[in-house]
């Protein structure tokens, strides 16, 4: 039976501060994997049921965290020097929320608890990104290794157990990592306290402050297409404020939601800029007033309070509703700080450089009532065989097309990549006649997405080309849809890095 929900606009907002989440520390020094002569940090971090208090007005909230918080701390590295991480499962032996045991991975049998981390956005091996099979149980735990060899980026870990993703994300295993390099560290941006990193995601409380994921009204099959929650969280808080100087900010933002695409703006109208995505830096900021992010996307911005001593600006998504507010002083201060005209180079990936171009449909198969059953990535289930397989240090076009009426973002694990353009297409002729039949012509990449890019949003009835190198290492890794409603119930595939093209 559903419960009654809290409605959050009954709650007083802007009563409690932003929480920063703490920077993990290594506890000691251990020997990289395969090599003896090199030591790396160590870190420990546990997964664990916590209580968190998300509003002062509230109870406190049952939920999963990474040690003591939700999110949990942030791992700091820098690009080239690599890092050990225990992530140490002590999560209670059943879930405390609905499992669909419909679900391939999703077993009646299986311990509920399980649990395995996923670092999006990491080039790092294959035995350490978390595939979704690897999961292990309460009392047991896995060592990763991740060696940051790429670029400066706002990267982000989370949970990624098959058949109850999307469960164990909503009940709160997420956290940040930040890498950072000396291309970044040279252009004097803000730093230290005024570096703040926001984690977006929404939820739904009953009257009691507890999690309240939805059901179906099948009773045979409690998973819902997507979940869409009335609360939108800031570092786990519900309409938290922040206290700021009359200065330029950099604001690290993830959309680590379930599903909700978010769309961010400043009650003062004023614009910000836009410095960086998921990979890292952009070539030259990009002027906006509303910013767009699809669920496990990454934006890097710079705002100016300089002209708004004294305000109280609102950060509002959909235009109306407050996410959180900021509170600007009232005298100016010191800021040494600067925002150069140009970031990072970028050079643009060309179409030549591919040697295979792929088409791959993302699809969703309804039943008579039109009510979605399943969703799937080129029509073919989790189980089947594996079918991408590019060389690594190929380059491949992969052509996402998009047979839905969802906008679905989708990311590759292990690789970055660029996107080439958008263009509407027929897809019921491509669907019943196999025939390619296109209905406009190509969109360009919006500026603030045409950096380096994990995640995608691939349109409805549009065509999305990406062009990816496959770099780092061979092996075993995924690409899904990050709609973990999607990704749970088949929307996910396996792709492997084979060391020589066939």
């Amino acid at each position: 039976m559903a419960r009654p929900t809290l409605d959050p606009q009954s709650l007083t907002p802007f009563v409690d501060p932003l929480p920063i989440p703490s920077v993990a520390q290594p506890i000691e020094l251990r020997q990289r994997p395969a090599d003896g002569t090199v030591k790396l940090p160590y870190y420990r971090l546990t997964m664990r049921a916590i209580e968190s208090r998300v509003h002062r007005d509230m109870k406190a909230t049952r939920c999963w965290g990474i040690d003591s918080s939700s999110p949990g701390p942030t791992l700091e590295a820098r690009q080239g020097e690599g890092m050990l991480v225990e992530w140490v499962n002590s999560l209670p032996s059943a879930h405390f929320l609905p499992v669909d045991h419909r679900f391939h991975g999703a077993e009646a049998d299986l311990p509920g608890g399980r649990a395995i981390m996923h670092l999006h956005g990491g080039m790092v091996p294959p035995e350490s990104d978390g595939y979704p099979e690897d999961w292990y149980a309460p009392g047991k735990s896995a060592v990763y290794h991740y060696p940051n060899p790429q670029d400066g980026a706002l990267l982000w870990y989370h949970d990624h157990t098959m058949g109850i993703n999307r469960l164990n994300v909503f009940a709160g295993l997420l956290g940040l990592y930040i890498v950072r390099d000396s291309v970044e560290e040279s252009l004097n941006l803000p730093r230290g306290k005024y570096e703040i990193p926001l984690v977006l995601f929404d939820r739904t409380f009953d009257q009691e402050g507890q999690l309240n994921y939805p059901l179906s009204p099948n009773p045979d099959g409690p998973w819902v297409p997507e979940f869409f929650g009335n609360a939108v969280l800031v570092n786990g808080k519900l309409f938290p404020y922040l206290e700021v100087e009359v200065r330029k900010y950099r604001f690290r933002v993830l959309n680590a939601a379930n599903a909700r695409f978010f769309h961010l703006s400043l009650s003062s109208g004023q614009e910000f800029r836009q410095i960086g995505t998921d990979q890292g830096l952009l070539p030259a900021p990009v002027a906006l007033r509303i910013l767009t992010l699809a669920p496990g996307e990454r934006a890097d911005l710079v705002v100016d309070f300089s002209g708004q001593a004294g305000a109280q600006i609102v950060l509002k998504n959909d235009a109306l509703r407050p996410v959180m507010q900021m509170r600007v002083g009232k005298a100016k201060s010191a800021d040494s700080s600067s925002l150069p005209a140009a970031l990072r180079p970028l050079r643009r990936m060309l179409e030549s450089e591919a040697i295979k171009t792929r088409m791959l449909t993302l699809g969703e198969v309804d039943d008579m009532r039109d009510d979605p059953v399943t969703m799937l990535l080129n029509n073919t289930p989790w189980h089947a065989p594996v079918t991408e397989k590019p060389a690594l240090n190929s380059v491949e076009i992969w052509n996402l097309m998009n047979m839905t009426d969802d906008a679905h973002p989708i990311h590759l694990h292990l690789v970055r990549f660029q996107i080439l353009d958008r263009r509407r297409f027929d897809a019921f002729a491509y669907q019943n006649q196999g025939v390619l039949r296109y209905n406009g012509g190509a969109t360009l990449p919006e500026p603030f997405a045409a950096g380096w890019k994990d995640t995608v949003r691939a349109d409805p009835g549009m065509i999305t080309r990406i062009v990816i190198p496959f770099e780092g290492f061979t092996g075993r890794y995924v690409w899904h849809c990050h709609i973990l409603e999607h990704e749970d119930n088949e929307m996910m595939r396996p792709y492997e890095v084979v060391a020589h093209a066939s």
